[in-house]
Protein backbone atom coordinates (compact mmCIF):
# COMPACT_ATOMS: atom_id res chain seq x y z
CA UNK A 1 0.00 0.00 0.00
CA UNK A 2 1.17 3.02 -1.05
CA UNK A 3 0.65 6.84 0.05
CA UNK A 4 -1.89 7.41 -2.64
CA UNK A 5 -3.72 4.02 -1.66
CA UNK A 6 -4.32 5.25 2.04
CA UNK A 7 -3.47 8.27 4.21
CA UNK A 8 -0.26 10.10 4.44
CA UNK A 9 0.79 8.79 7.46
CA UNK A 10 1.69 4.95 5.81
CA UNK A 11 4.55 6.78 3.79
CA UNK A 12 5.65 8.02 7.46
CA UNK A 13 5.65 4.53 8.52
CA UNK A 14 7.66 2.95 5.88
CA UNK A 15 9.96 5.63 5.70
CA UNK A 16 10.35 6.16 9.83
CA UNK A 17 13.76 5.37 10.83
CA UNK A 18 14.35 2.46 13.02
CA UNK A 19 16.69 4.41 15.58
CA UNK A 20 14.31 7.11 15.94
CA UNK A 21 11.39 4.67 17.20
CA UNK A 22 14.04 3.25 20.07
CA UNK A 23 15.11 6.64 21.17
CA UNK A 24 11.86 8.18 21.11
CA UNK A 25 9.75 5.42 22.56
CA UNK A 26 8.36 6.47 25.89
CA UNK A 27 5.26 5.46 27.85
CA UNK A 28 3.05 7.73 26.72
CA UNK A 29 -0.48 7.44 29.05
CA UNK A 30 -2.40 10.38 27.99
CA UNK A 31 -5.16 9.70 25.69
CA UNK A 32 -7.82 11.75 24.16
CA UNK A 33 -10.61 12.09 27.03
CA UNK A 34 -8.45 11.27 30.03
CA UNK A 35 -8.10 13.08 33.10
CA UNK A 36 -5.73 13.23 36.42
CA UNK A 37 -7.89 14.82 38.89
CA UNK A 38 -4.98 15.89 41.30
CA UNK A 39 -1.03 16.84 41.73
CA UNK A 40 1.62 18.25 39.76
CA UNK A 41 0.16 16.97 36.74
CA UNK A 42 -3.73 17.46 37.02
CA UNK A 43 -5.22 17.95 33.36
CA UNK A 44 -8.67 17.38 31.70
CA UNK A 45 -8.94 16.36 28.44
CA UNK A 46 -11.08 18.51 26.47
CA UNK A 47 -11.28 16.27 23.68
CA UNK A 48 -13.42 12.98 23.05
CA UNK A 49 -12.13 9.68 23.21
CA UNK A 50 -10.95 8.46 19.68
CA UNK A 51 -10.79 4.81 18.78
CA UNK A 52 -8.35 3.64 16.51
CA UNK A 53 -9.53 3.24 12.61
CA UNK A 54 -9.48 0.01 10.97
CA UNK A 55 -5.97 0.53 9.14
CA UNK A 56 -4.49 1.62 11.99
CA UNK A 57 -5.70 -1.04 14.31
CA UNK A 58 -4.65 -3.47 11.77
CA UNK A 59 -0.68 -2.30 11.94
CA UNK A 60 -0.76 -2.68 15.10
CA UNK A 61 -1.71 -5.95 15.48
CA UNK A 62 0.37 -7.21 12.57
CA UNK A 63 3.71 -5.42 14.39
CA UNK A 64 2.38 -7.33 17.41
CA UNK A 65 1.82 -10.52 16.48
CA UNK A 66 1.94 -10.77 12.18
CA UNK A 67 3.11 -13.29 10.55
CA UNK A 68 6.53 -12.21 8.37
CA UNK A 69 7.35 -15.38 6.28
CA UNK A 70 8.65 -18.78 6.81
CA UNK A 71 10.65 -18.94 9.81
CA UNK A 72 14.61 -20.52 8.89
CA UNK A 73 14.47 -23.00 11.38
CA UNK A 74 17.71 -24.05 13.41
CA UNK A 75 20.32 -25.27 11.23
CA UNK A 76 22.82 -27.69 12.47
CA UNK A 77 23.28 -29.52 15.56
CA UNK A 78 26.06 -31.50 15.64
CA UNK A 79 24.63 -34.05 18.23
CA UNK A 80 22.22 -36.28 15.43
CA UNK A 81 23.79 -34.58 12.30
CA UNK A 82 23.30 -34.40 9.04
CA UNK A 83 19.45 -34.83 10.55
CA UNK A 84 18.28 -31.71 10.32
CA UNK A 85 17.02 -30.64 13.52
CA UNK A 86 13.73 -30.44 14.69
CA UNK A 87 13.01 -28.46 18.00
CA UNK A 88 10.56 -25.55 16.17
CA UNK A 89 7.22 -26.05 16.79
CA UNK A 90 6.33 -23.31 13.52
CA UNK A 91 6.69 -23.13 9.92
CA UNK A 92 5.91 -19.22 9.87
CA UNK A 93 7.84 -16.69 11.62
CA UNK A 94 6.63 -13.75 13.70
CA UNK A 95 7.73 -10.19 14.18
CA UNK A 96 9.09 -11.33 17.84
CA UNK A 97 11.56 -14.07 18.25
CA UNK A 98 10.95 -17.52 19.71
CA UNK A 99 12.83 -19.90 21.79
CA UNK A 100 14.29 -22.75 19.16
CA UNK A 101 11.49 -21.42 16.42
CA UNK A 102 8.74 -22.92 19.39
CA UNK A 103 5.93 -20.08 19.43
CA UNK A 104 3.67 -20.87 21.54
CA UNK A 105 1.72 -17.70 22.17
CA UNK A 106 -1.07 -16.01 20.64
CA UNK A 107 -2.53 -13.12 20.88
CA UNK A 108 -5.57 -12.05 22.09
CA UNK A 109 -7.02 -8.05 22.29
CA UNK A 110 -10.08 -5.48 22.82
CA UNK A 111 -11.36 -1.77 22.10
CA UNK A 112 -14.73 -0.19 21.74
CA UNK A 113 -16.09 -2.75 18.95
CA UNK A 114 -15.52 -6.10 21.36
CA UNK A 115 -13.01 -8.83 22.15
CA UNK A 116 -10.52 -10.81 20.20
CA UNK A 117 -8.53 -13.09 19.04
CA UNK A 118 -5.88 -12.83 16.32
CA UNK A 119 -4.73 -16.50 15.46
CA UNK A 120 -1.24 -16.43 13.69
CA UNK A 121 0.40 -18.96 15.50
CA UNK A 122 0.18 -21.55 13.01
CA UNK A 123 -0.29 -19.30 9.86
CA UNK A 124 1.65 -20.03 6.54
CA UNK A 125 4.16 -17.86 5.09
CA UNK A 126 1.24 -14.59 5.05
CA UNK A 127 4.68 -12.61 3.60
CA UNK A 128 5.92 -13.43 0.70
CA UNK A 129 9.99 -12.96 0.01
CA UNK A 130 11.24 -9.28 -0.81
CA UNK A 131 13.12 -8.73 -3.77
CA UNK A 132 12.24 -5.30 -4.32
CA UNK A 133 12.75 -3.71 -0.90
CA UNK A 134 9.65 -2.29 -0.93
CA UNK A 135 6.89 -3.85 1.78
CA UNK A 136 2.55 -4.15 0.01
CA UNK A 137 0.96 -3.36 2.97
CA UNK A 138 -1.69 -3.27 1.65
CA UNK A 139 -1.52 -7.32 0.93
CA UNK A 140 0.02 -8.12 4.19
CA UNK A 141 -2.92 -7.00 6.06
CA UNK A 142 -5.51 -8.55 3.70
CA UNK A 143 -3.56 -11.67 4.79
CA UNK A 144 -3.82 -11.22 8.27
CA UNK A 145 -7.49 -9.90 8.57
CA UNK A 146 -9.11 -13.28 8.25
CA UNK A 147 -7.30 -14.31 11.36
CA UNK A 148 -9.49 -12.03 13.62
CA UNK A 149 -11.99 -13.74 15.27
CA UNK A 150 -14.52 -12.16 17.62
CA UNK A 151 -15.26 -13.74 21.11
CA UNK A 152 -17.63 -10.84 22.38
CA UNK A 153 -19.49 -7.79 21.20
CA UNK A 154 -18.15 -5.44 24.15
CA UNK A 155 -14.92 -4.31 25.32
CA UNK A 156 -13.45 -6.48 28.14
CA UNK A 157 -14.62 -5.36 31.37
CA UNK A 158 -11.39 -4.59 33.81
CA UNK A 159 -12.53 -3.22 36.91
CA UNK A 160 -10.60 -0.44 37.31
CA UNK A 161 -9.38 -0.96 41.09
CA UNK A 162 -6.96 -3.25 42.96
CA UNK A 163 -7.03 -5.84 42.90
CA UNK A 164 -7.62 -5.84 39.42
CA UNK A 165 -5.88 -3.28 38.15
CA UNK A 166 -2.45 -1.71 39.78
CA UNK A 167 -3.32 1.30 41.07
CA UNK A 168 -1.12 3.58 38.83
CA UNK A 169 -3.24 2.55 35.97
CA UNK A 170 -6.66 2.74 36.75
CA UNK A 171 -6.60 6.56 35.21
CA UNK A 172 -5.71 5.24 32.12
CA UNK A 173 -5.87 1.46 31.30
CA UNK A 174 -8.75 -0.07 28.65
CA UNK A 175 -10.11 3.34 28.38
CA UNK A 176 -12.75 4.19 25.66
CA UNK A 177 -11.04 4.60 22.37
CA UNK A 178 -8.00 2.22 23.25
CA UNK A 179 -6.43 -0.81 21.49
CA UNK A 180 -5.68 -2.94 24.58
CA UNK A 181 -3.13 -6.37 23.06
CA UNK A 182 -2.38 -9.33 25.60
CA UNK A 183 -0.21 -12.24 23.96
CA UNK A 184 -0.80 -15.36 26.08
CA UNK A 185 1.33 -18.14 26.09
CA UNK A 186 0.93 -22.18 26.48
CA UNK A 187 3.24 -23.05 28.51
CA UNK A 188 2.40 -26.68 28.65
CA UNK A 189 3.28 -26.88 25.50
CA UNK A 190 6.14 -24.62 25.96
CA UNK A 191 7.31 -27.60 28.60
CA UNK A 192 6.68 -30.12 26.60
CA UNK A 193 9.09 -28.75 23.98
CA UNK A 194 11.82 -28.14 26.18
CA UNK A 195 11.13 -31.97 27.28
CA UNK A 196 11.53 -32.76 23.64
CA UNK A 197 14.73 -30.82 23.66
CA UNK A 198 16.07 -32.58 26.91
CA UNK A 199 15.63 -36.17 25.99
CA UNK A 200 17.43 -34.95 22.02
CA UNK A 201 20.02 -34.00 24.21
CA UNK A 202 20.17 -36.83 26.44
CA UNK A 203 18.74 -35.30 29.41
CA UNK A 204 15.53 -36.00 31.69
CA UNK A 205 14.25 -34.49 34.89
CA UNK A 206 14.27 -34.94 38.02
CA UNK A 207 11.46 -34.32 40.91
CA UNK A 208 13.72 -31.52 43.08
CA UNK A 209 10.39 -30.75 45.18
CA UNK A 210 9.76 -34.39 46.03
CA UNK A 211 13.54 -35.61 45.50
CA UNK A 212 13.21 -38.32 43.98
CA UNK A 213 13.42 -39.70 40.39
CA UNK A 214 10.60 -39.70 37.83
CA UNK A 215 9.23 -43.94 38.27
CA UNK A 216 9.48 -46.03 35.26
CA UNK A 217 12.73 -43.45 33.73
CA UNK A 218 15.30 -45.95 33.54
CA UNK A 219 13.89 -48.15 30.62
CA UNK A 220 14.93 -44.99 28.40
CA UNK A 221 18.82 -44.83 30.13
CA UNK A 222 19.40 -46.05 27.11
CA UNK A 223 18.32 -42.73 25.39
CA UNK A 224 19.66 -40.82 28.29
CA UNK A 225 23.39 -39.75 29.62
CA UNK A 226 23.48 -40.49 33.46
CA UNK A 227 25.11 -37.44 35.00
CA UNK A 228 22.72 -35.37 33.10
CA UNK A 229 19.38 -34.56 34.73
CA UNK A 230 17.88 -31.37 35.01
CA UNK A 231 15.69 -30.40 38.16
CA UNK A 232 12.28 -30.03 37.23
CA UNK A 233 11.92 -26.61 39.25
CA UNK A 234 14.62 -25.24 37.08
CA UNK A 235 12.92 -26.54 33.70
CA UNK A 236 9.96 -25.07 34.59
CA UNK A 237 11.62 -21.46 35.29
CA UNK A 238 12.92 -22.00 31.90
CA UNK A 239 9.91 -22.52 30.00
CA UNK A 240 8.63 -19.26 31.79
CA UNK A 241 11.17 -17.33 30.84
CA UNK A 242 11.37 -18.33 27.72
CA UNK A 243 7.80 -17.91 27.30
CA UNK A 244 7.95 -14.34 28.91
CA UNK A 245 10.36 -13.01 26.38
CA UNK A 246 8.34 -13.84 23.61
CA UNK A 247 5.37 -12.14 25.00
CA UNK A 248 7.82 -9.17 25.84
CA UNK A 249 8.93 -9.10 22.50
CA UNK A 250 5.48 -9.38 21.26
CA UNK A 251 4.57 -6.18 23.05
CA UNK A 252 8.02 -4.64 22.42
CA UNK A 253 7.50 -4.22 18.21
CA UNK A 254 4.08 -3.02 18.80
CA UNK A 255 5.35 0.11 20.83
CA UNK A 256 8.01 0.65 18.05
CA UNK A 257 5.56 0.40 15.77
CA UNK A 258 3.37 3.45 17.58
CA UNK A 259 6.14 5.51 17.66
CA UNK A 260 6.34 5.67 13.37
CA UNK A 261 2.77 5.82 13.63
CA UNK A 262 2.16 8.61 16.25
CA UNK A 263 0.27 6.76 18.48
CA UNK A 264 0.17 7.16 22.39
CA UNK A 265 0.54 3.98 24.53
CA UNK A 266 2.78 1.76 26.03
CA UNK A 267 3.65 -1.87 27.37
CA UNK A 268 2.75 -2.99 31.04
CA UNK A 269 2.28 -5.49 32.92
CA UNK A 270 -0.13 -3.71 35.65
CA UNK A 271 -3.46 -5.59 35.18
CA UNK A 272 -3.93 -8.67 36.84
CA UNK A 273 -3.53 -11.53 34.56
CA UNK A 274 -6.33 -13.70 36.25
CA UNK A 275 -8.81 -10.91 36.01
CA UNK A 276 -8.35 -10.85 31.48
CA UNK A 277 -8.01 -14.54 31.31
CA UNK A 278 -10.88 -14.97 33.19
CA UNK A 279 -9.25 -16.86 36.89
CA UNK A 280 -11.02 -14.25 39.06
CA UNK A 281 -13.95 -16.57 40.14
CA UNK A 282 -16.08 -13.42 39.68
CA UNK A 283 -19.12 -13.75 37.14
CA UNK A 284 -18.78 -10.30 37.05
CA UNK A 285 -15.66 -10.08 35.64
CA UNK A 286 -15.75 -12.98 33.23
CA UNK A 287 -12.26 -12.06 31.26
CA UNK A 288 -11.64 -13.72 27.75
CA UNK A 289 -13.16 -16.42 29.41
CA UNK A 290 -10.24 -19.11 29.87
CA UNK A 291 -10.92 -22.19 31.57
CA UNK A 292 -9.23 -22.67 34.91
CA UNK A 293 -9.25 -25.06 37.79
CA UNK A 294 -8.71 -24.54 41.26
CA UNK A 295 -6.46 -27.19 44.01
CA UNK A 296 -5.45 -27.03 47.94
CA UNK A 297 -2.03 -27.96 46.81
CA UNK A 298 -2.16 -24.35 44.23
CA UNK A 299 -1.75 -20.81 45.56
CA UNK A 300 -3.49 -19.60 42.51
CA UNK A 301 -5.88 -20.79 40.00
CA UNK A 302 -4.82 -22.81 37.28
CA UNK A 303 -5.72 -21.47 34.07
CA UNK A 304 -5.80 -24.10 30.93
CA UNK A 305 -7.10 -22.47 27.81
CA UNK A 306 -9.91 -21.22 25.98
CA UNK A 307 -11.76 -23.89 24.87
CA UNK A 308 -12.67 -24.14 21.32
CA UNK A 309 -9.38 -21.44 20.21
CA UNK A 310 -6.86 -21.74 22.59
CA UNK A 311 -6.67 -24.75 24.55
CA UNK A 312 -3.57 -25.68 26.73
CA UNK A 313 -1.28 -29.08 25.82
CA UNK A 314 -2.50 -30.44 28.66
CA UNK A 315 -5.92 -31.86 30.64
CA UNK A 316 -8.70 -31.44 30.53
CA UNK A 317 -8.15 -30.23 27.13
CA UNK A 318 -6.40 -33.72 26.79
CA UNK A 319 -7.06 -37.22 28.01
CA UNK A 320 -3.29 -37.23 29.46
CA UNK A 321 -0.35 -35.75 28.79
CA UNK A 322 0.16 -38.91 25.63
CA UNK A 323 -2.60 -37.63 23.95
CA UNK A 324 -1.12 -33.75 24.30
CA UNK A 325 2.74 -35.35 23.51
CA UNK A 326 0.84 -36.75 20.29
CA UNK A 327 -1.10 -33.59 19.16
CA UNK A 328 2.17 -31.71 19.71
CA UNK A 329 4.08 -33.87 17.26
CA UNK A 330 1.47 -34.11 14.78
CA UNK A 331 1.58 -30.04 15.14
CA UNK A 332 5.37 -30.32 14.32
CA UNK A 333 5.50 -33.04 11.93
CA UNK A 334 2.08 -33.15 10.10
CA UNK A 335 0.35 -31.09 7.25
CA UNK A 336 1.34 -27.81 7.68
CA UNK A 337 4.10 -28.66 10.21
CA UNK A 338 7.98 -27.12 9.92
CA UNK A 339 8.75 -30.86 9.46
CA UNK A 340 6.00 -31.81 7.01
CA UNK A 341 7.90 -32.37 3.14
CA UNK A 342 5.09 -30.77 1.46
CA UNK A 343 5.03 -27.48 3.54
CA UNK A 344 6.19 -25.09 1.44
CA UNK A 345 10.07 -22.52 2.91
CA UNK A 346 12.70 -20.63 2.30
CA UNK A 347 15.29 -23.16 0.86
CA UNK A 348 15.51 -23.88 -2.40
CA UNK A 349 14.89 -27.58 -1.84
CA UNK A 350 12.30 -27.42 1.13
CA UNK A 351 11.01 -30.65 0.86
CA UNK A 352 14.59 -31.92 1.01
CA UNK A 353 15.25 -29.93 4.05
CA UNK A 354 12.02 -30.18 6.26
CA UNK A 355 12.04 -34.14 5.39
CA UNK A 356 15.62 -34.56 6.36
CA UNK A 357 14.44 -33.66 9.81
CA UNK A 358 14.33 -36.83 12.27
CA UNK A 359 10.22 -37.36 13.30
CA UNK A 360 10.59 -38.56 16.78
CA UNK A 361 9.91 -42.25 17.67
CA UNK A 362 7.54 -43.99 19.30
CA UNK A 363 10.05 -44.49 22.54
CA UNK A 364 10.95 -40.78 22.21
CA UNK A 365 6.94 -39.88 22.74
CA UNK A 366 6.55 -42.70 25.46
CA UNK A 367 9.74 -41.38 27.48
CA UNK A 368 8.26 -37.41 26.87
CA UNK A 369 5.12 -38.38 27.87
CA UNK A 370 6.07 -40.66 31.40
CA UNK A 371 8.22 -37.44 32.15
CA UNK A 372 4.78 -35.06 31.23
CA UNK A 373 2.37 -37.53 33.26
CA UNK A 374 3.99 -37.74 36.54
CA UNK A 375 4.35 -33.71 36.62
CA UNK A 376 0.58 -33.68 36.27
CA UNK A 377 -0.06 -36.74 38.24
CA UNK A 378 1.97 -35.66 41.03
CA UNK A 379 1.13 -31.41 40.88
CA UNK A 380 -1.93 -31.86 39.77
CA UNK A 381 -1.44 -29.91 36.96
CA UNK A 382 1.10 -29.54 34.25
CA UNK A 383 3.29 -27.74 34.18
CA UNK A 384 4.05 -28.61 37.97
CA UNK A 385 5.49 -25.56 39.43
CA UNK A 386 4.42 -22.79 36.85
CA UNK A 387 0.86 -21.84 35.12
CA UNK A 388 -0.31 -23.71 32.10
CA UNK A 389 -1.41 -21.15 30.82
CA UNK A 390 0.41 -17.78 31.33
CA UNK A 391 0.48 -13.80 30.39
CA UNK A 392 2.54 -10.93 31.97
CA UNK A 393 2.56 -8.04 28.86
CA UNK A 394 -0.19 -5.54 27.90
CA UNK A 395 0.41 -3.17 25.38
CA UNK A 396 -2.10 -0.40 25.10
CA UNK A 397 -2.47 1.97 21.88
CA UNK A 398 -4.51 5.00 21.66
CA UNK A 399 -4.49 8.76 20.07
CA UNK A 400 -2.68 11.09 22.49
CA UNK A 401 -4.09 14.79 23.84
CA UNK A 402 -0.90 16.97 22.70
CA UNK A 403 -2.32 19.55 24.50
CA UNK A 404 -1.73 17.26 28.38
CA UNK A 405 2.21 17.40 27.15
CA UNK A 406 2.21 20.84 26.02
CA UNK A 407 1.26 22.25 29.42
CA UNK A 408 3.35 19.92 31.59
CA UNK A 409 6.21 18.85 29.69
CA UNK A 410 9.01 20.83 27.89
CA UNK A 411 9.59 20.55 23.97
CA UNK A 412 10.85 16.80 22.87
CA UNK A 413 7.83 14.99 25.25
CA UNK A 414 6.45 13.52 21.47
CA UNK A 415 7.78 12.94 18.58
CA UNK A 416 7.07 15.06 15.08
CA UNK A 417 4.61 11.62 14.68
CA UNK A 418 2.43 12.62 17.02
CA UNK A 419 2.32 15.99 16.19
CA UNK A 420 1.28 15.36 12.93
CA UNK A 421 -1.03 12.27 13.50
CA UNK A 422 -4.14 14.09 12.85
CA UNK A 423 -3.26 15.53 10.32
CA UNK A 424 -1.84 12.78 8.19
CA UNK A 425 -4.13 10.17 9.43
CA UNK A 426 -7.84 11.36 10.02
Amino acid sequence: MNEKQGPEGLKDVLEFPLLAALLGRRARRFSCGASIPDGPLAYSSRQEPLPLSELEKMLVLTATAGNTGWNYLITRNARYAPHFPNYSGAAGGRTFPSAAGFHTSQLFFTDDTGTYFFDTRDAPALRGPDQTGKEDLEKLLDMHRPRIRKLADTRLHIPTEEPYMEGHNTWCANRPGSLLLMPVADLAQHMLLIICFLVQNGYCLYDDVNKKEIPGIEQYKHLLEPDKVMPLTYGEQYAMTEATAEIACSCYAGMLLLQAMGLGGWMFDGIDRHTTLGATGNPEVPGFGFRYDTDDRWAVPNVTGLPGGFEGFCPPHYPDMRAAVDALVERKFGKGGPFHADTPGPFKESRNVRSSAQVHSEEFKACVALQAQYIFDSFGKFPGTVPSIFSLMYLQAHHLDLDFYDQHFSPGAYLSTHAHHMERWH
